[in-house]
């Protein structure tokens, strides 16, 4: 699996590594926090970044699908919002989209409003919130695969 982190800045990667056997399943983590970053990085469109703004489903949409191909993973997750402080009325402190990318899926985006926290609540919130994706997706694919697969749940 692989993360795409902008507000999180490496907290969810850094959550997974703390997990002895970690490396059988991680493989990287992107950090991408500026938009060019997200587009470098992850091939983030300018287009996308220009219609929707970096705090959208669209772009965690397409920071998951990013770090999915460019890592040649299975499974990977994004996460882009405004930590705080600041914000405005169309996007809130505590607004975090996210994206979850798996091979051959569609990749599914969700938006929460966390409010306003504090940064590093919203931040703490959000690297749960994704970890959950992740062993929710981990989980679905061992149903599917069925008990004689390799795939442990590390979560």
């Amino acid at each position: 699996m692989a993360t795409a982190e902008s507000c999180t800045g490496g907290l969810v990667a850094a959550a997974l590594t703390d997990v002895p056997g970690s490396s059988a399943v991680l493989d990287r983590g992107f950090v991408t926090y500026s938009n060019r970053a997200k587009q470098e990085m992850l091939g983030v469109s300018p287009a996308t970044l220009d219609a929707y703004g970096a705090v959208s489903e669209e772009v965690a949409a397409e920071m998951a699908q990013g770090a999915l191909n460019q890592a040649q993973v299975h499974l990977a997750v994004a996460i882009t919002g405004i930590a705080g402080p600041g914000g405005s009325g169309l996007k809130p402190e505590g607004r975090v989209c996210f994206g979850l990318a798996r091979t051959g899926q569609k990749v599914m985006v969700e938006t929460i409003e966390f409010g306003a926290l504090g940064r590093d609540r919203v931040r703490a919130k959000s690297c749960a919130h994704a970890l959950l994706l992740l062993q929710n997706s981990t989980l679905q694919i061992e149903r599917i695969l069925g008990n004689g697969s390799q795939i442990t749940p590390i979560l």
